[in-house]
């Protein structure tokens, strides 16, 4: 019987400190929910305390959904990770890049190889994130995919196949597979399993992974079966000083198109549950979603020394990136768990890992900006796997 005493203290102390104004952990080992806990507010001008049921806002841990279903789909023999884009997608078939003459002028020259699907899964496809359009664009990639949001945004929300289908005249930012960047790569594998499946992506999740798993604290739209469980997502101010800001979670459902990016609402406790079908090796409660190979596949390393560095910061130093998920390569750096721990992150607060040998998970949670998630994340991290680790 593990002792998580220290786990319970820690996030107490996050509350009582003023870190964040309210977080929830739970591990799973085995098809077994070991341990949650929850502390502070889901909301705290109404005094709701965040509990087992609470749905936090993931923001960037929604991908994961997106990359085990492609996995899936992948074990059906529908494609290829070394296949071009343009074979499912075929308005990328003439993508270009931006190069620097040796006089200083930006030109647009032919790509070397078309954009993969690997290229796009493992962020190397050479696009950043542009919800929005960018302010003052830093790169000429980022103020050519500015404009053509401009123009979608002209005729309301959008889908997120629009946005593919529109971002295919933007020259890329490097040559596919030569550098990591963060960014549209997800984008694009969503609309590949829309275009696999032949239905919005929230669809997909809720037939392949929220129902078979049992996730029922899991949605990707507010509803009023699970308004009154999500987690208000504040602004922190100053220690215990936090102000309510705006999240995709309060649109109202009807004026979210079906093919909006969708954005996962759900709680640690399911979270968990999902990421133990993968500590597993793709098996919940003999039911096989995945096959442990392919599993392995997922989080294996796919970036040399050159993307590594493009990768790597002092949250993700330790960490390479696989094929959507990021995955441990040495502990030096200050990881106390297993190589090979594998999960990510969410832009509010969230961390999901998975141990492949001692074969647990676990899921924290806070909806806050900023997140401060070096702080609270890495905490979490020592103390779970102190506990979990003999």
């Amino acid at each position: 019987m593990k002792d998580f005493t220290r786990l319970d203290q820690l996030i107490q102390r996050f509350v009582d400190q003023g870190t964040n104004p309210g977080c929830a952990v739970a591990i799973m080992q085995g098809d077994e929910m070991i341990y949650h806990g929850e502390a502070g507010y889901a909301d705290i001008e109404s005094g709701k305390k965040v509990d087992v049921h609470s749905m936090f806002s993931q923001a960037s841990t929604t991908k994961l959904f997106t990359y085990a279903i492609l996995g899936m789909i992948f074990e059906e023999g529908r494609f290829l990770f070394s296949d071009p884009l343009y074979y499912y997608l075929p308005e990328w078939k003439n993508t270009q890049k931006y190069i620097m003459r040796p006089s200083g002028e930006i030109d647009v020259a032919p790509l070397e190889k078309p954009i993969t699907i690997r290229d796009a899964v493992a962020m190397m496809c050479g696009l950043p994130y542009c919800m929005f359009p960018a302010v003052n664009p830093t790169t000429p990639t980022l103020a050519a995919m500015s404009e053509q949001m401009r123009e979608l945004l002209k005729k309301g929300p959008t889908t997120i196949a629009e946005e593919v289908h529109a971002m295919a005249n933007v020259p890329v930012m490097f040559e596919p597979g030569s550098h990591w960047l963060y960014g549209f790569g997800s984008e694009i594998t969503g609309v590949l399993v829309e275009t696999f499946e032949g239905k919005p992506l929230r669809e997909v999740f809720k037939d392949r992974l929220i129902e078979p798993l049992g996730l029922e604290d899991a949605d990707t739209l507010m509803r009023s079966w699970n308004k009154d469980r999500i987690v208000t997502n504040y602004a922190k101010k100053a220690p215990g000083q936090f102000e309510r800001a705006m999240d995709y979670a309060s649109m109202d459902p009807e004026k979210v198109p079906a093919g909006a990016r969708p954005n996962l609402l759900i709680s640690a406790h399911d979270f968990a549950v999902f990421m133990q079908m993968l500590a597993n090796g793709g098996t919940y409660k003999g039911k096989k979603f995945l096959g442990s190979g392919t599993v392995a596949m997922l989080h294996e390393n796919q970036l040399g020394p050159v993307q590594l560095a493009d990768f790597e910061n002092d949250y993700l130093a330790g960490y390479g990136y696989g094929l959507g998920f990021r995955t441990l390569l040495t502990q030096k750096y200050g990881h106390n768990g297993h190589l090979g721990c594998f999960g990510w992150t969410g832009g509010s607060g969230i961390w999901v890992e998975a141990d492949p040998v001692d074969k647990f998970a676990v899921a924290y949670m806070h909806n806050m900006r900023p997140n401060d998630e070096l702080y609270h994340h890495h905490r979490v991290r020592a103390v779970v796997n102190g506990i979990m680790l003999e």
